[in-house]
């Protein structure tokens, strides 16, 4: 079976896998390797960019390592390879899990239940609950699940449709590495810098893959457009910029604005500030972006999907011309 198949079919039964299934509350493989790379830190951690580099190296690479050594392993054998894709796509996707959260906040929410709300909000981001209030909080779980749609579901379809299962463990590799030491506190200002600039690099094709995916299946394809194409480069992060704003768009609301992380607050513009109307808790809001983030996982599969079988076929084509 030709690798562009065994991708396609494998990716496709470990996305309905994750639908059916979600997250293991115990045991999860990126949990076990977040255990692996605090273990790696604590014995190279020094505030030098250069020791953050080798930490990121050893444990991206050594994710990537694995998934190259399991594929070649199975390589004879179809049905090994294409249960390998599911297995790995399974573990690294987090779209019903990143669902389930932001509905868990929704439904608090929509109870006027907001200590509720806040007790839930720190499963899906860092922002500080307690600096929250109800709208607030819905405002921060639709950005929240606007931007893991690309980390938790698309950027690892990408690069699993460019690399195959190394692609899946070595992208979730790095994303992992990011939540865990790419934040600019003290402690890892300078050796998380690698990480985090690793991780801006290879979620770029999923960011846009996921503005492009999240304006052709929202509620305004023009109002996605509009705010992507006006706000996304004001946003801090030239990944999460496209993402939220075309969300923004794309459900006529509006995101961004003040946040709050750890103790530090942050000035962040407004996306869709001039065509978009606050998210509001109670209003579907966060219901509707759920929704939307479902729809763009499953069209992200059958974008990379296709277009590894395009570009066999046009490579196929020029060998033969």
């Amino acid at each position: 079976m030709r690798a562009e198949r065994v991708f396609a079919y494998g990716a496709a039964a470990g996305l309905l896998g994750d639908l059916l299934l979600g997250d293991p509350r115990r045991g999860h493989p990126v949990a076990a390797f977040g255990r692996a790379a605090g273990a790696v830190e604590r014995v190279l951690w020094r505030d030098h960019r250069g020791w953050g580099a080798l930490h990121t190296a050893v444990c991206a690479g050594g994710a990537a390592s694995l998934g190259l050594a399991a594929g070649r392993a199975v390589r004879h054998s179809p049905a090994a390879s294409v249960a390998l894709t599911a297995a790995a796509t399974w573990a690294v996707v987090g779209g019903t899990s990143l669902a389930r959260e932001a509905s868990a906040v929704g439904r608090a929410l929509e109870a006027g239940d907001v200590e509720a709300a806040r007790a839930r909000l720190p499963h899906l981001c860092g922002r500080d609950p307690q600096a929250l209030d109800a709208d607030g909080i819905a405002r921060a779980v639709v950005e929240s699940v606007a931007e893991n749609t690309s980390d938790a579901v698309v950027g690892a379809l990408v690069w699993g449709a460019v690399a195959g299962v190394p692609g899946l463990a070595g992208f979730r590799a790095v994303n992992t590495l990011d939540a865990m030491v790419g934040h600019k506190s003290p402690k890892y200002r300078r050796y998380g810098w690698a990480s985090a600039r690793l991780d801006d690099l290879a979620g770029w094709p999923g960011a846009r893959l996921t503005a492009v995916l999240a304006t052709a299946a929202g509620g305004d394809p023009r109002g996605a457009v509009r705010a992507w194409r006006a706000d996304a480069a004001r946003h801090p992060s030239p990944n999460a910029g496209p993402v939220e704003a075309s969300f923004a768009g794309a459900l006529g609301v509006r995101l961004g604005g003040t946040l709050s992380y750890g103790g530090r607050v942050e000035h962040r513009p407004v996306l869709n500030g001039a065509a978009g109307r606050p998210v509001r808790a109670g209003s579907g809001d966060i219901e509707r972006a759920v929704r939307l983030s479902r729809r763009v996982g499953w069209l992200a599969l059958g974008a990379c999907a296709g277009a590894r079988l395009l570009v066999r076929g046009v490579v196929k084509k020029g060998r033969t011309s």
